[in-house]
This record gives structure tokens, C-alpha cells and sequence, in this order.
């Protein structure tokens, strides 16, 4: 495309608004790579539209169009596969009607065919390159190409402040594929610093026992996560294949803690699907040719995770039971986030050549000054199981970190009462004996 035809699709937010109908679908974006100007324009046209579906996952970044009540003529609701925090906002707070999907990151391409099934994509792009080629910035390459197979109009928002992703298998998109260009320069979706906490210190330390040098590293966020990845500062050869890049991980790789030369598969690649950060990582990310933005269904398939060699998959959970069982999700009947990745990482990196799968959490935490247990006999009525019994492997606790599969039922409830908060674990034994279970 030359430099005429270019120009000639370049359009403000406003009018690229105007291409969407009542009752279409618009994808608007997933965690760092969200369309905001489009999405405040299109915000801009709640009372001229009727039944539009905003399809979009884990924003962290606040806009109009989640923050504002809803009611009756208000014409939009979401459908997500994984609630962040704008979109658990939206409909928690403002009631604004939530649909939620559950599968694995591994199928979104499923989801986007079958589910999602958009009709305008407003993808967050970077400016084109020499060739006339867009990266699908620090996030897009996850998913956009899946998306724009059945949208009917895309438009791409020409981020000036959005990095370019040099690597990945589908992370790029030719200038031709838009169907309108608008410009826009303003940060990407900043994370908050995470402050590591005492207890989540004291759990990375029992966790980096678990963890030798040269292997390869999957994180999710929060506090666990963070102290995680900070305690990996002491460890050497280390690879990442990740579904998350997140900040830890560009301390590791500017501290040379990060080599990805013993990985056995995409070796001297950093390979992710998404990112989460500062904007000083969004800067270290640009045009670093360390880095590799694939697809969902790539990094997350448990087949491509188990070729790296030492794949250490260390997920975080809400609650555990005295089974094993993991509630990373939802707790009740309310949905937090989602599935996720996390039993594709536990199934691939337990499937790899010295691999391990960790769920670390916290054994307890407060509500309304009140300590409760976050290991529990059973979970309360409605909570979904995230990773089943049989799929889990080390569980950790700041009380120690424990291979729950080399142990039968009876020891597995003896092993996660010793992982309990010592406040709770009487109760818990006592509860485990009146239903026989050890």
C-alpha cells in the first residue's frame, strides 16, 4: 500500500464509530492492546444504537464506557472469555450485563469463530513499518488475526506510543487489511506496581527450592507472581514461555538472568501471547529482538509447552481444598477472571522434560477483620473448579510446598491441612475425620 492509499483510510474516532450498527458484535481489545479511542467514541453513540456486544478481555485501564451506570437505554453489554478488572467493574458496580465464556487461552480461536464472532474489530495497532505492515502491539498478536477472519469491518487505531512486537507467527497485519486508519498516540494500558507482602516473599522463597537453573518459566500476576519472579533474580540460564510477559520477567531478561539458551524449543526467544506492565516495560518491549508474541492456541498449547525442557509453570490460586482441587476462577457463584491457561500449564509442564507445576497461594487472608482459611474442606456451593484433583501436582503455601501427586487421598488431606494456616488446622482435621477422610 503506498503512502496515498494510506492516507486515504485515515479517519477520526468519531466517524469510525459511525461503522457500527445496532446489533453488531465489536471486539475492542485484550489486556495491554485495548482500542480506547475508539472505544470512547463508540461510547459517544449510546443513544443513536440498539444491542451492540462489546467483546473484550482483562482490561486494567478505565473508560467511560465501563464506568458509567447502566440502565435500560443504555445499548451495550459485554461478552468476555476472562474478566479483568474494568470488566468485573462494569458489571459489578454499574451493572452492566456480563456474558462470560469458559475455556481454555489455548482454544481462542474457537471462541472467536463460534462465540465472539465479531462484526467490526477495532484492533490497537502500532504506526505501519517501511513495508506498510502494523504490529499487533504488546498484546494483539494473541488473537487479532483470529478475530479478523469474520469481522465484516476492521479498524485499526495507529497507537504512536504502542510497541512493535518484531516476532511472532501471526503479529502482524498489512496496512491493506483495514478497512478505516485512526491515529491516536497515548500510553498503553499501565499496570499498578504490585508491593510484595510478607507472606508472598516467604511462599517465593519456599517456591525457588522447586526451581534449578536453566529452567523455563511461566508467571501470572499478583503479589505471589511478582515475589516470584523477583526471587528468580538468583537463579541463572533461565528461559521464558509464558501466556503472560510481565515485569518481573524484563528484570530478568535486562539482568541476564534470562538466557533462553537451554530451553530446547524457540531457543534465544522470550515467547509470550500476552502483556501486562509499566510503560517502562512497553518500551523495553519495542522492536527487542528477543521477544516472540504468538497466538494463544501456540503458547498455549500443553504440546509445545512440554518441548521446553525444565518448564516450571507457577500459578497462583483463591482457594484449595483438602482434595487438591484448585478454585483459581470464581468463588461461589461470582466469576472473577477465568480458566485462563492455567491447566494448559499444568498439563504441559508437568508433560516436560524435568518440569514442574506449582499453584502457590497465600494459606489464609482478611475479611472485614476477620481471618479465614483459603484451604477449606469444600468450597462454598456454585465455586467452579478451575484445575481438578487429578491434574495438580506441587501446591505451596508460605507453610511449605508439597507433590500432592505422589500421595494417596488420605495423605494428599494430611498434606494440605499441614500447608493450612496453623489457626485452622485443627478445624480442618477435625472436619476431615467426621467425613472420613483420613
Amino acid at each position: 500500500m503506498n503512502q496515498e492509499q494510506y492516507s486515504d483510510k485515515i479517519i477520526t474516532a468519531s466517524q469510525a464509530a459511525q461503522l457500527v450498527k445496532s446489533g453488531d458484535r465489536v471486539y475492542v481489545g485484550t489486556a495491554s492492546s485495548f482500542a480506547y479511542e475508539l472505544l470512547d467514541a463508540l461510547w459517544d453513540r449510546k443513544d443513536e444504537l440498539e444491542d451492540v456486544a462489546i467483546l473484550c478481555s482483562m482490561s486494567v485501564r478505565p473508560s467511560r464506557m465501563f464506568s458509567a451506570d447502566w440502565d435500560e437505554h443504555n445499548p451495550f453489554h459485554v461478552e468476555t472469555f476472562f474478566l479483568g478488572e474494568q470488566e468485573r467493574l462494569a458489571h459489578r458496580k454499574h451493572g452492566m450485563p456480563l456474558e462470560f465464556t469458559c475455556f481454555h487461552l489455548s482454544q481462542v480461536d474457537l471462541w472467536c469463530e463460534y462465540v465472539g464472532k465479531p462484526d467490526v474489530c477495532f484492533f490497537q495497532v502500532t504506526m505501519p513499518d517501511e513495508n506498510g505492515f502494523v504490529s499487533c502491539g504488546p498484546s494483539g498478536g494473541c488473537m487479532y488475526t483470529y478475530l479478523a477472519e469474520k469481522a465484516r469491518t476492521v479498524v485499526f487505531e495507529c497507537n504512536a506510543q504502542a510497541p512493535y512486537i518484531m516476532n511472532g507467527e501471526k503479529n502482524k497485519m498489512p496496512l491493506s487489511r483495514a478497512d478505516a486508519i485512526v491515529l491516536a498516540d497515548y500510553p498503553c494500558s499501565p499496570l499498578a506496581e504490585t508491593e510484595v507482602d510478607e507472606i508472598s516473599q516467604k511462599i517465593s522463597d519456599i517456591v525457588m527450592e522447586e526451581v534449578p537453573d536453566g529452567a523455563t518459566i511461566q508467571l501470572g500476576l499478583g503479589k505471589i507472581s511478582t515475589a516470584i519472579g523477583y526471587g528468580l533474580l538468583n537463579k541463572n540460564d533461565l528461559g521464558i514461555f509464558s501466556e503472560l510477559f510481565s515485569e518481573p520477567m524484563m528484570e530478568l531478561m535486562k539482568n541476564g538472568n534470562v538466557t533462553n539458551r537451554n530451553k530446547g524449543f524457540m531457543d534465544g526467544l522470550s515467547v509470550y501471547a500476552f502483556s501486562l506492565g509499566s510503560n517502562k516495560m512497553y518500551s523495553y518491549m519495542d522492536r527487542n529482538p528477543a521477544l516472540y508474541n504468538g497466538t494463544f492456541p501456540f503458547v498455549n498449547d500443553p504440546r509445545n509447552i512440554a518441548k521446553n525442557r525444565n518448564m516450571m509453570s507457577i500459578n497462583t490460586a483463591m482457594s484449595v481444598n483438602l482434595f487438591g482441587e484448585v478454585a483459581a476462577d470464581s468463588m461461589g457463584f461470582r466469576q472473577q477472571s477465568a480458566v485462563g491457561g492455567q491447566i494448559d500449564f499444568v498439563k504441559g509442564a508437568q508433560w516436560s522434560e524435568g518440569g514442574k507445576s506449582i499453584i502457590a497461594l497465600a494459606s489464609s487472608f482478611e475479611k472485614n477483620g476477620e481471618k479465614k482459611s483459603k484451604i477449606c474442606l469444600t468450597f462454598p456451593p456454585g465455586t467452579a473448579v478451575t484445575t481438578p484433583r487429578s491434574e495438580v501436582q506441587y501446591i505451596a503455601t508460605e507453610y511449605g510446598c508439597i507433590n500432592l501427586k505422589k500421595l494417596n487421598m488420605s495423605d494428599r488431606v494430611r498434606a494440605m491441612i499441614s500447608l493450612a494456616h496453623p489457626d485452622f488446622r485443627d478445624q480442618l482435621r477435625d472436619e476431615a475425620k467426621e467425613h472420613h477422610l483420613i
